[in-house]
């Protein structure tokens, strides 16, 4: 992006659960109190996976604070309630070895599900010891579990909204392809060649698209 000359802000996600935790309401809350305070606009919103939940929440929370998203492999919420008591289960796993498990093998595991797979490693992880405390909070708080199904929330938006997925993201493209013509400003954009790690397989489409959008020279759906 910065090759694009677009200014960007990374957001330190797990900072928000260093001391406490915070439900994905109430970080959406918390994080647009932040965009606010900040002043500038517009403001342009990219989040991918957990993250890009995260980003719909900050939508839906403060709408007119969004100039424009881009959602990159999210899922908008289960619908199911047997399917969220078992993603509970299995996240507040997850959150049991992010805490005590050796930190390699912990990520070793996390990488080798099937819908992460990937030629391409998404950098340096290591480091992220540190804030493991954090990491195992936001598996119990930020569960897709937890979360609820935004999809009514999400049609009533007026925010222009590009989503994004990898061509060979089976489960998170037909999300996505249900989704989106549901959406007042919506549009999906299937990228080829790439799968659930989208940002790291095809990290200048990703920042191509991001570039058109903001310009406004974005193209058509896909």
């Amino acid at each position: 992006m910065a090759e694009r000359r677009v200014p960007t802000r990374a957001v330190d996600l797990w900072r928000f659960l260093e001391c406490e935790s915070l439900t994905l309401a109430e970080w959406a809350a918390s994080f647009n109190a932040e965009v606010k305070a900040s002043g500038g606009g517009p403001h342009h919103l990219l989040g991918y996976s957990m993250g890009g939940r995260l980003a719909l929440h900050a939508l839906l929370d403060a709408p007119e604070l969004w100039a424009q998203a881009t959602i990159v492999s999210a899922h908008p919420g289960l619908t199911d309630e047997g399917e969220r008591l078992q993603r509970m289960a299995r996240d507040a796993e997850w959150a049991g070895l992010a805490l005590t498990a050796d930190w390699p093998q912990f990520l070793d595991k996390w990488q080798n599900q099937s819908v992460l797979r990937s030629t391409i490693e998404p950098g340096p992880r290591g480091q992220l010891v540190n804030r493991r405390r954090a990491i195992a909070r936001s598996f119990m708080e930020w569960s897709l579990g937890k979360q609820a199904d935004l999809r009514p929330g999400l049609t009533n938006l007026q925010t222009p909204i590009l989503w994004l997925t990898g061509r060979d993201d089976e489960k998170f493209t037909r999300l996505a392809a249900d989704l989106v013509p549901t959406l007042r400003q919506g549009r999906h954009h299937i990228v080829p060649d790439c799968g659930h790690r989208l940002p790291w397989e095809a990290e200048d489409v990703l920042a191509d698209l991001v570039g058109q959008e903001i310009s406004g020279t974005s193209p058509t759906t896909d």
